[in-house]
């Protein structure tokens, strides 16, 4: 038996749960969670000084969330009591005012002294906000939440282009350092700053490091009447060879009983990661259109059997999701160094692609810390699955400064954790953000349709409006970006006045559980 589910050992179901027992069993969810911050699990240095309380705010909700809390929520609705489920910000000071209250409806001797005074809500609140405005500047007037947009390479030679997106609702302009070079990323820039200048406000400018593109390589054949191809058609069942050597695209065969004679061959863009898959690990291609699992490997290629194919044809430089895989990759490649010193000139707030764990920070702030770079905010990308399970950890282990934010990369996390849990992961990771004090970018495909084609969907207008829970939204290129922008910055400023982050039930979190491992023995001898 788990140690924290003894300290919750009455907690079965709410029925006959009187005021009496919900008094016992919130006093032991608090004495856990102020047992677990006696035992010194917080970084004992290093934390900056404005995110000491937010991490220890953190550690408290990680505690809460270990277990299912929902039988508390039921029985404490009944009561006109049920704030656990908006206790993000301020855990420890919320459970002692719901104690609190219920001992005076059960006519207990009150607490003179409620112990060491906690973060509060308000506290909390301000504590989120400032955190935010340190990283994307002062808030709206009227609308909290920041829009941010990607810039097309056009945006570089007309300021037009980049003003309109301002006058629109734009806040944070981002640049991807994946594409375009140094050249069009300074007249972006200027471009930026001119407007900025122009309009009397301030506009931020948000750089992408590109972090290891694991990718398909160049797909180029000739087809039986000596023409070049560089789409390679695939069909379920059929097997193909990833290589190292980046070897001449080969199209797989077939006889005329449709059995393979001869599979196709293709390169991946990072050798490396043939070294890192194991038999069985699924493989996916072009945003999961392509779903196969690694059948076999050598030291130079590995055998995928393609099992689902939703799209007849692979194209050059797709990319690969290995979400069972434990890549070695580094999520700061040469490539992002060779660019970091500009970014760390020009930008005022830096994206950190592929960021996997606690160490990934460390490695960048060395980095920064060697050019000098203090003031630059840093965003992590939580894009894959080892990101999200190493979540708190790298919350942790960021707070190390004080211009720190999450963007939420909703598109390759969905590839990587399957579709149908995304709704779930966003939202995990909105509550931990918001424990930690920490501002969030709502991110991927929103208002998609309408800015590539001109009229959204209903569900993507829905989507929109569920960004308001986050701090920033972000949007992406596409030829009806302007139009795409206002009604964002429309359906924000509404939103923001009818929603403050989530109320919900508090089912058990596995990323709380996971990390709380380390306490199962003590708190089971303790209690």
């Amino acid at each position: 038996m788990s140690a924290l589910t003894v300290v919750f050992r009455f907690m079965v179901s709410t029925k006959g749960m009187d005021v009496q027992r919900l008094i016992e069993e919130l006093g032991c969810v608090k004495r856990a969670i102020t047992y677990g911050q006696s035992k010194n699990v917080l970084p004992e240095a290093g934390l900056h000084k404005e995110y000491e309380r937010s991490a220890e705010n953190l550690f408290h909700y990680l505690v809460l969330r270990s277990f299912d809390l929902r039988p508390f929520q039921h029985a404490l609705s009944q009561f006109g009591l049920s704030a656990l489920g908006t206790a993000e910000g301020y855990v420890l000071q919320n459970l002692r005012n719901v104690i609190h209250h219920l001992k005076r409806m059960a006519g207990n001797p009150i607490e003179a002294n409620m112990g060491k005074k906690s973060l509060g809500y308000k506290e909390s609140r301000d504590m989120l906000e400032k955190h935010t405005k340190n990283l994307f500047g002062s808030l709206r007037s009227v609308a909290k939440t920041k829009i941010m947009v990607t810039l097309p390479t056009e945006a570089a030679f007309d300021e037009g282009i980049v003003l309109k997106m301002a006058q629109n609702g734009m806040d944070i302009v981002r640049i991807n350092l994946g594409h375009d070079d140094k050249l069009v990323w300074h007249a972006m820039v200027m471009n930026v700053q001119n407007v900025s200048r122009r309009l009397g406000r301030p506009i931020k400018i948000y750089m992408d490091l590109a972090g290891p593109k694991i990718r398909i390589g160049s797909i180029s054949y000739q087809n039986g009447k000596g023409k070049e191809r560089n789409r390679l058609r695939v069909q379920e069942g059929e097997h193909l060879l990833l290589t190292k050597n980046g070897a001449k695209t080969v199209k797989s065969k077939f006889n005329k009983n449709g059995e393979q004679v001869q599979m196709a061959k293709i390169g991946v863009s990072l050798p490396q990661i043939i070294d890192d898959v194991a038999v069985g690990d699924p493989v996916l291609f072009d945003d999961g259109m392509v779903a196969g699992k690694i059948l076999a490997k050598n030291t130079n290629s590995c055998e995928v059997k393609i099992e689902k194919c939703f799209k007849p044809k692979l194209g050059s430089e797709k990319g690969i999701n290995l979400p069972r895989t434990r890549l070695h990759l580094p999520a700061l490649t040469p490539e992002d160094i060779q660019v970091l010193s500009f970014a760390c000139k020009h930008a005022d707030i830096l994206g950190y692609s592929f960021v996997r764990s606690e160490d990934d920070v460390e490695i960048l702030y060395k980095e920064l810390d060697a050019l000098g770079a203090k003031d630059i905010g840093v965003v992590f990308k939580i894009e894959n699955q080892e990101a999200f399970e190493n979540f708190p950890g790298i919350l942790l282990k960021g707070m190390k400064r004080n211009k720190i934010g999450v963007m939420i990369a909703r598109g390759d996390l969905a590839v990587e954790l399957g579709f149908e849990r995304i709704s779930e992961v966003q939202r995990e990771l909105l509550w931990i953000c918001e424990a930690a004090h920490v501002p969030v970018i709502w991110a991927t495909q929103v208002l998609e349709t309408l800015a590539k084609k001109g009229i959204p969907t209903r569900a993507e207008i829905s989507d929109a409006a569920q960004g308001a829970r986050a701090e920033c939204v972000m949007l992406n290129k596409g030829p009806h970006i302007q139009e795409a922008i206002r009604t964002l910055r429309n359906i924000l400023d509404k939103m923001d006045g009818h929603m403050s982050k989530k109320k919900d039930a508090l089912c058990a979190l596995n990323i709380a559980k996971n990390y709380m491992k380390w306490q199962d023995q003590e708190v089971s001898q303790s209690y």
